[in-house]
């Protein structure tokens, strides 16, 4: 599959429209934190998942828009900020200690 600006911006629609769901269930089930929902983790991986397309779309197309370069840009300031919620930095429950697992849980 080619890496293309359609497909980028599909991805990256896709990741907003599922944060603004992901916000919606939050005020749904009694105003919890978006920190504190378990859909967090999932959703830092498809940041994290758009970061990467987004650069390596940059990487192959030299002649991206700068508003492209620019999204990606964003994108990747944001998952800066979460970036360890995503999967690959989580050690299994099993091996954490309780002060990870309370860490990652937000208890």
């Amino acid at each position: 599959m080619a890496i293309t600006v359609q497909q980028f911006i599909k991805l990256a629609n896709y990741y907003n429209q599922t944060a603004m769901l992901m916000s919606a269930i939050c005020v749904q089930k009694g105003g919890i934190a978006m920190e504190n929902y378990v859909g967090r983790f999932y959703m830092a991986d498809v940041l994290e998942y758009v970061v990467e397309y987004g650069r390596r779309l940059i990487e192959q197309n030299k002649n991206v828009g700068a508003e492209i370069v620019a999204l990606v840009n964003r994108f990747a300031a944001q998952f800066e900020r979460v970036r360890d919620l995503t999967t690959p930095s989580q050690k299994p429950i099993h091996e954490m200690t309780l002060e990870e697992f309370e860490r990652v849980m937000n208890i």
